[in-house]
């Protein structure tokens, strides 16, 4: 059985890289016949592109994955609690 590891982890490699390039297929395709807003594109590849960027700079793709995460999570919140005051003031 302990063979056969790594048979598995490459398929489940393999599975999910045809996967992303699926989704970047369908996805595109909906912003070519107008289904899709492109800002919401772009709101959407700005996590890609810290892990991007920080893979790049810090060499160490592990520690960008967690930092990139984190600083998703940090702007996430930071843009519910602005738009929950937003809300609250009627801004």
């Amino acid at each position: 059985m302990a063979g056969l590891v790594p048979y598995f982890i490459w398929a489940v490699l393999i599975v999910s890289g045809l996967s992303l390039v699926a989704i970047g297929v369908f996805g595109i395709r909906s912003l070519a016949q107008g289904k899709v807003n492109p800002q919401t594109v772009v709101l959407t590849m700005i996590p890609f592109a810290i892990f991007g960027v920080l893979g790049l700079v810090l060499r160490d793709w592990a520690h960008a994955a967690v930092l990139s995460f984190l600083i998703s999570v940090a702007m996430t919140s930071a843009v519910l609690l602005l738009s929950g005051l937003k809300g609250l003031f009627g801004l």
